[in-house]
């Protein structure tokens, strides 16, 4: 409950500042503008407002978007490229193991057992 207090409290000083800020910006009116000729950083303003940066934000956003196509296309392969060497590795899924014959291995004992195989020392 001291929490939603204190957030309530906080919000309503936040909702007052604004209010007052509000009110006080038709008073604040535009500085204004002095001749910058013999600031230097006046022509990068100057270039800022042209169609210049325009142009080349279009030609960075179509370099981008075709060399990201490419590098999808390259990922996209090198993706297939692995997924068929690991088809190639895997052990099919789908084949059965054999069945264990439990009546030919009693088969190979008993002749292993009875061949006389045994060793002399």
């Amino acid at each position: 409950m001291v929490m939603f207090i204190f957030t309530l409290v906080l919000m309503a000083s936040l909702g007052a500042m604004l209010y007052l800020m509000a009110q006080a910006l038709p008073r604040v009116a535009d500085a204004p503008e002095a001749e910058h000729d013999a600031d230097p950083g006046a022509s990068r303003g100057a270039w800022a407002r042209s169609h210049v940066p325009e142009k080349i934000d279009a030609a960075l956003n179509g370099f981008l978007v075709k060399f990201l196509r490419k590098i999808r296309v390259a990922t996209l392969k090198i993706d297939n490229a692995v997924s068929g060497h690991l088809a190639k590795v895997k052990p099919d899924a789908g084949a059965k193991k054999p069945a264990i014959d439990f009546k030919e291995i009693a088969e190979q004992n008993k002749e292993g057992a009875g061949g006389g195989s045994e060793k002399t020392g």
